[in-house]
């Protein structure tokens, strides 16, 4: 049996309907925090790496609500109250976000132990690191908001991309919580969450705008057009920029506990960047899209020439020359790597202007714009164009429940997402997960000679998905 949870496509929900939604609820059952039941367990352990595409099911229109329920007083945007959970990857999230934006809480549990154990994320381990403790993630959420699950409006969660095991597990407590208090779901795209948390922190932040998404898997440029509707100007054609940080910074024997990104960028201060001549990658082709294998393999190269003993040493026991060297690499690493960067986002840029030449800002977000030296370079980007750099924090910019609350309550609002699981439904039902889920369309002069992203997917888009449910 197989529940299906995006696209959750309806019509813009109405004052009035949303007025019943947010009033409707079933009988409140106790939230107890107990770990997953074993058949989650099992289903998770025989799950494979990823799941089948299926069409959704037809969705009960919202044009069905009694007409005595539409009468309702329509509540203030304010008293939408949004459970946020994500387990795509690596850290457990949960939080609860009003609908203006106020935050009430934010938890997160890290894998940073396993990443250092394990030399990089191991899907099984962090799967089960994942199910111990989603049930006090979520529970210290609302504790922490002060409320229970019966004061809830609805649940977001991340449905993808991600690892398929990761997901599962934050779509398994999610659809628990909205059974036992009769709450409506919404999945959530994990890069449209990156990059609408923008919003919440900038409220004039309007659209249309270009958004950089740089992460540890994904380097991604979209053209927002509107709520759900992007064009693809960029992505990474085999590694992401995090991923490059991360694998230079365990070469360079650097403390992963407090992440390789941070570490490599606190290193690459006593470094001189000019000191070594890395190529800046795929500069002969003429498009928007990312690559740092061969960056990657230039730093490898760099270590092996200079006899660092990164992989036996760690830079706590290093001498002064070798940790000097291993600056120099760091500092040299990061100044090209984000030089790509630059010349990437300035080419689309004039791209997203060519198309929607009303744009005024440039977001960038995910767990690499935390870095401060690629803030500061792409914010010289945006200046240089007219353009305004938002970023969120820090802390929104990692993987975070606030963003799937906030992504959560803007599709809320307009319509889309799920009626609350069926009372009966068994706890070990599968469901349908998007581990690979593009965000937008491509755009015609960004197509990738190396990778199409049409021979990639395993999923349409979120931006065609809704497309075709505006045309029906």
């Amino acid at each position: 049996m197989a529940a299906t949870l995006l696209p959750t496509l309806s019509p813009p929900i109405s004052r009035a309907a949303a007025a019943f939604l947010l009033l409707r609820r079933a009988p409140a059952k106790p939230f107890s925090c107990l770990r997953p039941p074993p058949a989650l367990r099992r289903s998770l352990s025989s799950a494979s790496s990823s799941s089948p595409a299926t069409a959704p099911p037809a969705l009960r229109p919202l044009s069905t609500v009694a007409s005595s329920s539409a009468a309702r007083a329509a509540p203030a945007r304010r008293d939408l109250l949004m459970l946020g959970i994500e387990t795509s990857c690596d850290d457990t999230a949960a939080a609860v976000v009003r609908g203006d934006g106020e935050i009430l809480s934010q938890v997160v549990s890290s894998q940073s132990d396993l990443l250092v154990r394990y030399g990089g994320v191991a899907p099984k381990m962090a799967e089960e690191a994942h199910a111990l403790v989603i049930d006090q993630v979520v529970q210290k959420a609302l504790d922490d908001a002060k409320l229970s699950g019966s004061d809830l409006s609805a649940v977001a969660v991340t449905v993808g991309p991600g690892l398929s095991l990761c997901l599962r597990v934050g779509v398994h407590k999610a659809r628990q919580v909205a059974k036992s208090f009769g709450l409506p779901i919404v999945g959530v795209h994990h890069m449209e969450a990156h990059a609408l948390v923008s919003r919440l922190v900038n409220k004039d932040l309007d659209f249309p705008f270009l958004a950089l998404l740089i992460s540890g898997g994904h380097n991604l440029l979209v053209l927002a057009h509107s709520l759900g509707q992007y064009v693809q100007l960029g992505t990474t054609i085999d590694d992401a920029i995090g991923e490059a940080y991360d694998k230079t910074a365990r070469w360079l024997g650097l403390d992963m506990r407090k992440g390789g990104g941070p570490a490599l960028e606190e290193l690459a201060l006593d470094g001189d960047p000019d000191s070594i001549k890395f190529r800046v990658p795929m500069r002969q082709h003429k498009d928007c899209n990312f690559s740092y294998a061969g960056l990657k393999t230039q730093v490898r190269l760099a270590i092996e020439s200079k006899n660092l003993s990164a992989d036996d040493i760690p830079i706590s026991s290093a001498s002064e020359e070798d940790r000097q060297s291993r600056a120099n690499i760091a500092a040299s690493f990061q100044r090209v790597a984000v030089l790509h960067l630059e010349e990437r986002c300035q080419r689309a840029v004039e791209w997203a202007l060519k198309i929607e030449p009303s744009i005024k800002y440039f977001v960038v977000s995910g767990g690499v714009a935390s870095n401060k030296y690629i803030r500061t370079r792409l914010n010289q980007v945006a200046e240089n164009n007219g353009l305004q750099l938002v970023s969120p924090t820090p802390s929104l910019c990692t993987d975070n429940g606030v963003m799937i609350a906030w992504t959560g309550i803007e599709h809320f609002i307009a319509g889309r997402f799920e009626d609350p699981p069926a009372a009966d439904e068994p706890d070990d039902t599968q469901y349908e997960l998007r581990p690979r889920w593009p965000l937008g369309e491509e755009y015609s002069e960004g197509r990738s000679v190396a990778r199409s992203l049409k021979t990639a997917r395993v999923h349409p888009s979120l931006t065609s998905m809704i497309q075709g449910s505006l045309q029906k």
